[in-house]
Formats: structure tokens, sequence, C-alpha cells
């Protein structure tokens, strides 16, 4: 815990030389032996990296991407899929609503053009030890809550109780690493750890959200809500209607609007999502106008849908925007917790029937590479055989993960050749011989049960046609090797609650990822979160090697030893097959009606919308069009 040291003279006429002497001393016995812990004590710092520095100097204006002098004004109209029953982002319960996280601050904020490293948002500072066992958000005195009030520790404490007590379970998990949190002083709060070295901790805890102690006392957390909720941010909702619309406006004398975090973002006056049944529906009420921001993720549709005269007349802009960030991992996710798929050789026989060569080419124009780590695009992804450093991480575990960890670089399974598809469907039925299947009357089955291999694949309804075109002709190959597999299309409300409790066989799910992996890994893939429904890991994975693995990602000092146990845990999980791998794109499709002005800069992560700006010439002009 920091401390502060004053000298006290024994004496009031005590002499100069007395006191310079004593100094002399002191400073003497920091030099031939251990200082005393005032002396090494942490100092507040204005932002905190996870390895290394920040790149921003304390007195720093603004972030490089955005533009300072950018204008405010006018109304940015986005979109939504699906529906929403609530205002309340973090709980289990309903439905929330998009575009809620503008209403409140957090602690600390990440800067788009670094790894992992936050600059102080609420807190004007942060201190921690090297060790990084604790550390102190020291609050601006300015902060304050829409309705006046200043934002203050027991608001903080109030937070991470609350989040942690009555919000979604991945908030129990991402904060188990806390051990207390108190007020330590009219405007500091200090958060101390269960332990020393998780250099990632303080950082999550920079990321949370704060909550207005005084505005929930009489109102219960855990239910889902209609009323806009007070926040501390740059917009404050001001209209909500259910499964429809809700609009925010900027908050004119908002707190935080001259710190250098938020300079040139935030610019907007209003803010509106207008709700769609699926994107299809979303894209024609693009085309006509009805928004302004479209972010495509369907291929077949970004080359054939945008052939429309607003883009032949450059009144609509498409854009293909790159980033250097993680692909994370994206594919049919197996739930392990069925007992067809405990066998990994099940789930490595049916990766061979999904032909990704053929629906990159015929449905996707291809546009896509394939998924081949959970880290793709990126260092930390496993593409070669393991070095020094990882097999000392891996070497424990020989016994406990599969041998190819060792010998082999994965690669997804690749349809080729004179016989493409076919040799594939080959080995897809070799390797479930020798796992205890036989073809039998034209089914595949267990041949100690009798038992057909047959499961059902789940997709988002909101997805709709994009997923079952990809789905459907991976279940006709199923059906060539006798495996029964049949598609189940089910509304956003079900889809979402039947994940919640793992209700499913085969699911398209994602794992997304960052440059700087660490506490999140438990909430994917770790033992403890494999049973608590509502949580990330929605395989149902429960590995010790795993496990350990994810310990030292955590634990990891420097960068080296992040990638090296990053690179580590990707093996691991993909010689153990959970998922089927897709695909990904190392850049972002975005199409915009001509009306916005634009930072020069992009950053690692690509563009960040809240940096561009409504540009009145372009808006006028587009008007009169």
């Amino acid at each position: 815990m920091p401390t502060s040291f004053h000298f006290t003279c024994p004496k009031a006429d005590i002499s100069r030389l007395w006191v310079f002497r004593l100094i002399a001393a002191l400073l003497t016995l920091c030099t031939y032996s251990a200082c005393p812990a005032w002396a090494d004590a942490p100092q507040p710092m204005h932002g905190i990296a996870m390895h290394g520095a920040p790149q921003y100097p304390a007195n720093f204006t603004h972030f490089r991407y955005v533009n300072p002098q950018a204008p405010k004004g006018g109304a940015l109209r986005l979109h939504a899929i699906g529906t929403f029953d609530t205002l309340n982002p973090y709980t289990l319960k309903g439905m929330s609503a998009a575009g809620l996280g503008l209403t409140y601050d957090t602690l600390m904020t990440s800067a788009m053009d670094e790894a992992f490293t936050e600059y102080g948002l609420i807190a004007h500072t942060i201190t921690v030890p090297e060790n990084r066992a604790w550390v102190r958000f020291d609050l601006r005195t300015e902060a304050r809550w829409h309705d006046g009030k200043p934002i203050t520790p027991a608001d903080v404490v109030f937070s991470f109780y609350t989040l942690k007590d009555k919000g979604d379970p991945f908030y129990r998990s991402y904060y188990a690493g806390v051990a207390k949190v108190e007020a330590s002083g009219p405007h500091a709060v200090t958060f101390t750890f269960h332990e020393s070295g998780n250099r990632e901790l303080p950082l999550i805890i920079g990321q949370m959200p704060i909550l207005p102690a005084h505005y929930w006392k009489d109102r219960d957390f855990a239910a889902t809500t209609l009323e806009p909720p007070l926040g501390s941010g740059p917009y404050r909702i001001v209209s909500a209607e259910a499964g429809r619309s809700i609009v925010y406006e900027r908050v004119k004398d908002y707190w935080g609007k001259a710190l250098p975090v938020n300079v040139g973002r935030y610019n907007p006056d209003t803010v509106r999502f207008d709700y769609y049944r699926d994107t299809t529906v979303a894209l024609e009420a693009f085309k006509a106008g009805a928004f302004d921001i479209m972010t495509e993720y369907e291929a077949k549709k970004w080359a054939t849908a945008y052939d429309f005269p607003a883009v032949a007349e450059g009144r609509v802009i498409r854009a293909e925007i790159p980033h250097h960030t993680p692909s994370g991992m994206q594919g049919f996710a197996f739930n392990i917790r069925r007992p067809v798929f405990k066998d990994p050789r099940v789930r490595e026989a049916l990766a061979y029937a999904f032909d990704f060569e053929w629906t990159n080419a015929a449905l996707f124009h291809g546009a896509y590479r394939r998924i081949n780590s959970y880290f793709d695009n990126s260092e930390l992804a496993a593409t070669a055989l393991p070095d020094a450093a990882e097999r000392a991480i891996l070497e424990p575990f020989r016994a406990q993960v599969p041998p190819e960890v060792f010998t082999t670089v994965y690669a997804a399974p690749k349809v080729e050749g004179e016989l493409g598809l076919r040799t594939n469907l080959k080995r897809a039925i070799t390797i479930l011989k020798s796992a205890g299947w036989t073809i039998q009357n034209g089914r595949m089955t267990e041949t100690a049960t009798g038992h057909p291999l047959r499961f059902e694949i789940m997709i988002n309804g909101a997805q709709g046609a994009a997923f079952e075109r990809i789905t459907l002709p991976f279940i006709q190959n199923l059906k060539k090797i006798g495996v029964e597999a049949s598609l189940r299309s089910v509304d956003v409300n079900q889809f979402q609650n039947r994940v919640r409790q793992f209700d499913f066989d085969i699911m398209v799910a994602s794992f997304g990822q960052s440059l700087s992996p660490g506490n999140e890994q438990d909430s994917f893939f770790g033992s403890a979160a494999a049973d608590r429904p509502g949580s990330r890991n929605v395989i149902g994975i429960k590995s010790p090697a795993i496990d350990a693995i994810i310990r030292r990602i955590v634990m990891a000092q420097d960068r080296p030893d992040l990638i090296a146990a990053t690179r580590a845990l990707d093996r691991v999980l993909l010689w153990s097959h959970y998922v089927i791998p897709q695909w990904y794109l190392p850049y972002s499709r975005i199409a915009y009606w001509n009306r916005f002005g634009l930072p020069g800069t992009l950053t690692i992560r690509g563009t960040d919308t809240w940096t561009w700006w409504i540009d009145t010439q372009k808006d006028a002009a587009l008007k009169r069009e």
C-alpha cells in the first residue's frame, strides 16, 4: 500500500546540519542495503500498460487518431438487429438495448493504437506496485453523474460488488482475483488482490463501468427495466421504445468532454438506433437512407448487394478498412457436455465434412481466409512448431494434451486434389471407425450401443439465410457418411436463452481475441466456468492443462512470455478439436452515407466511428441530391 513519509524534528531548535546528516544517512542506507518502503513507493501515473510503458506522455492532449477540432453537432442514425426489453446491460435478464455503454464512464479508457494501455477517465491517476498486488485509483474531483452529484469512492465500491453479486455471471469470473475493495481517501479507492503478479488485473478493474449507488439504492438491479438509468457518460437516453428504437443525446455539460481521452470523440448531438428483424431487412433500409453506417459481415452481400445508384453516384461510400488484430475463433462449436461429442476423434472427423474451399468460392466470392488459429492475423498465433519457451510451458502436460501439440502445426482440413471432398469424407470415416463407429444400413452407428450419430446445429435466426446456406451443404456432406444432422434456426431471444443454459449440440460461436489476452481466457475456456449458466465457456471445456496454461498467460510478466503462453494455449485448443474453424477477414467492410468527416489516421484496430463527425457541407449536399 502506498505510504507518505514525513520528517518530524525531535526538537524545535534542531540544526539544519543535523537534518542534512540524517538525509545523507538515509540515502547511504538506500545505497548499500534495502531501502525502506517509503523510498521506492509506487507513484501515481496517468496511464498503465499491460507490458512496458504507455506511449502517450502525462501531458498529452488527445489521441493521434482523432481530429481534435472535430465539430460537434448533427444526428447519427445507426441500426441494431433483433429486439430489446431492458436498459440495464449488466445483468443476465433480458435483451439489453444497443449503445448503452455511451451512458456510463469507466475508471480508465483504452487507446486504440496500443495493444493494451489505459489512460485515466473517472480516475485522474492510477497507482500500482511493481508486483501489481493492489491498485489505487484517485478519482477526479470534477467527475459527475448526470444529476450533478459527484462520483465518489463509494460509487466504485458499490459498482464492484453489485456487478459481481447481481450482474452477469461473467463479472463474477472476471473479478474473481479481487480480495477486497475499500475507499482509501476522500477521492481514492483501493483494490487489493488475492495474489500478486497478475499484470492484467489492474487494467481489468480500470475497464469497470461505474454505477451510481444513490440511484440504485431503492431499485432492483437484477430486474429488467425500461426506465433510463442514471449515468455519467457522454450521452444520456432521451427515449426508448422496446424492440423498436432508442435515442441518445449528447450531454452538453458532460463533465469529461475536455479530457485528453475524449477530445475529438463523441461528436454527434444525437445517436439513434432503429431495430430490424434481420440483416437483409436492415440492408434495404440502409439503401433507402434510413440509417447512416452499415458494417457488412456477409461476403455475398458485399459483392452483389451494394450495386445501387447511391454507391455509383458517390453518395454512399464502400470501404475496406484494414486492421491488425487477432481474428479470434469463429466456427461450429461442439457442446462437449453431450456424450456424443466427448470423444475428440468424433469432433475431428466431422470437421472433414466441412468444405471451406467450396463455401468460400461459391458463396463468398473468394473473399475469406480460413481460420487456423484462435489468434490468426497476429503474432500470437501458433504458426510454427513450438520453440523452447513454449515447450517449457507444455512439457508438464504432455500426458494430458494431444501429442500433435508437440509435433505438428495445426491446419484445418482442406479440400483439394482431383478427388476433392471424397478424400476428406473417407478420412472422416476412418477416424470415426477408430472411435468405435461404423456405417450400418447407411447410418453412422456406434458399434457398442447401436445409437446413430445424430445431432442438431443451432443458428441465430437474426443471421437468417446467411448461415442456412452455409450449414445446409455441410449437413449434406455429413449425410454422405451416414451422419444425421439437422438445422434449427431460432429467434434471438430463444437463441440467447438456450446458449445461456448450454441447451444445444452444435452452434455457430465466436471467441473474440485481443492483442493482449488474459483473464478473459478463463471465461472462454476455464474449467470453473464450464458449469455456470450464462458463462462464455459454451463448449464445456474442463482441462487442468488448459487451466494451467491460462494461468501462465494471466501471470506473464513481459510480452515474450505472454506470446509463448498464448501460442501454447492456441495449440492445445486447436488439437483438441473443440470447434470446426470457419473464416476471417483482415479488414472491416463498412458502407456509409457520405455525410461524415473522418480522421486521417487509422489504428491497429481499424477505424473508430466515434471519432467521425457530421460534415455540414457534405450533409447539405447529400440532402439536396
